[in-house]
C-alpha cells in the first residue's frame, strides 16, 4: 500500500525534501528511498552539465566568430564549433537515455530498476561534464 502511495511522487522531479519523513541519502535502508537518492543524484548531476553545458557553447561561439574573422571559414566550409557541439551532444542524450534504460533492465520490472537507471545517468552525466569542460579549456 505505502508504495502504491509513493510511487506517484517517486516520478515527479526530484524534490529537496524527502516525499517520507526520514529519508536519508547518506544511509538510505528501503529501496524506494535509495531510488528517490539516485534520482537526486542525477538531478544534481543534469544541473550541473547543464550550466556547463552553457559556458561551453559559448565558447564555442566565440571560436566560431574568430575562425570566420581571421578568413578562414572561406576555405573550411565544415560545420562550426557549436554546431558541432550541439550534434554531439544531442547525440549523446539520446546514447546516455538508451544505455541506461538498457542498464537498468537488469533489473526490469523490479523495483531497482529505477537506482540502476537513475545511477547510471549520474555517472555518465557527469563523466560528459567533465568532457564539456575539458573541450573549453584547450584552444580551439
Amino acid at each position: 500500500m505505502i508504495a502504491t502511495l509513493v510511487f506517484p511522487l517517486l516520478l515527479q522531479s526530484a524534490a529537496a525534501e524527502p516525499p517520507v519523513p526520514g529519508w536519508n541519502c547518506e544511509d538510505p535502508r528501503y529501496q524506494q528511498e535509495m531510488n528517490w537518492c539516485a534520482a537526486r543524484d542525477f538531478e544534481a548531476a543534469d544541473e550541473r552539465l547543464n550550466a556547463q553545458w552553457k559556458e561551453t557553447a559559448a565558447v564555442m561561439k566565440v571560436r566560431d566568430t574568430q575562425f570566420a574573422a581571421n578568413g578562414e571559414a572561406e576555405y573550411d566550409t565544415r560545420e562550426g564549433y557549436f554546431e558541432s557541439l550541439l550534434e554531439a551532444q544531442r547525440g549523446w542524450l539520446r546514447y546516455r537515455d538508451a544505455h541506461c534504460r538498457t542498464d537498468g533492465y537488469l533489473a526490469r520490472g523490479g523495483s531497482m530498476e529505477p537506482l540502476l537507471n537513475s545511477s547510471c545517468k549520474a555517472n555518465l552525466t557527469r563523466m560528459r561534464t567533465d568532457e564539456l569542460k575539458a573541450l573549453i579549456e584547450t584552444e580551439g
